[in-house]
């Protein structure tokens, strides 16, 4: 039976080519050529992982093993050969965002648990893990990143995995099936928000005192003025 390092690492992996996927499609949509879709798939794809490792005070997995590196550059060509069926690929990119959205955030948690991290603090590096890719893309792409989107229900989804992920470890029912199903959760989570437009609060200019201050000001002087007139 394989060990628990192994399923780890499947996971990584799993999570490396969906997000590599995602990289290159949005790549295509934006019509970058094949050499920057594949250097925008692996910003995508070890973007969050690096950054947790840095944090963590250990080698990042993509400088030790070529394998995290040599699935970005796949995903690239993958996609480069279908060619302009990708062009539209909205769905595609939401999808394996989705997908590594999940595992990263289980990996992330479950690594800073590993290394002695408090709970609070392994569930915050497990959010940076599972958004850090996702950001890069964005922000090389150049459009805003979807973690930053009132109308993408990015970030809930996340802090809700890798909560559930800390919570399983404490309570030391944490297996191979149950990192599974925690991924599945966060898939499906941001999946469903898009599809019923599940939204973040709204930012605080739309409901900033300002105005609140302002109608109340105005009805005060109205109702003194009507006063003043009887």
């Amino acid at each position: 039976m394989p060990s628990t390092d192994m399923y780890i690492y499947i996971l990584d992996l799993v999570g490396v080519l969906a997000f590599a996927l995602s990289g290159n499609l949005l790549a295509s949509r934006k019509n970058i050529d094949l050499t920057g879709g594949i250097v925008l798939g692996m910003l995508t794809a070890t973007g969050g992982g690096i950054a947790r490792d840095l944090i963590l005070a250990t080698r990042p997995a993509a400088f030790k093993d070529p394998v995290y590196l040599l699935i970005p550059i796949a995903a690239g060509i993958i996609v480069y050969l279908i060619g302009p069926r990708v062009v539209q690929a909205e769905r595609g990119i939401v999808f394996f965002d989705a997908i590594g959205l999940g595992v990263f955030v289980v990996i992330g948690t479950t690594k800073a648990l590993h290394y002695g991290m408090p709970v609070l603090s392994a569930v915050l590096l497990g959010l940076m893990t599972g958004v850090g890719g996702g950001m890069l893309r964005d922000v090389f792409a150049n459009r805003v990143p979807v973690v930053f989107q009132s109308s993408d229900l990015y970030v809930i989804p996340a802090v809700v995995g890798a909560a559930v992920t800390a919570g399983l470890h404490q309570a030391d029912l944490i297996t191979w099936w149950s990192e599974v199903g925690v991924i599945a959760m966060v898939t499906i989570f941001r999946l469903l928000a898009l599809r019923f437009g599940w939204r973040a609060p709204s930012s605080m200019r739309s409901w900033s005192i300002r105005p609140i201050t302002r109608r109340t000001l105005s009805s005060e002087r109205t109702l003194n003025r009507n006063e003043e007139q009887e």
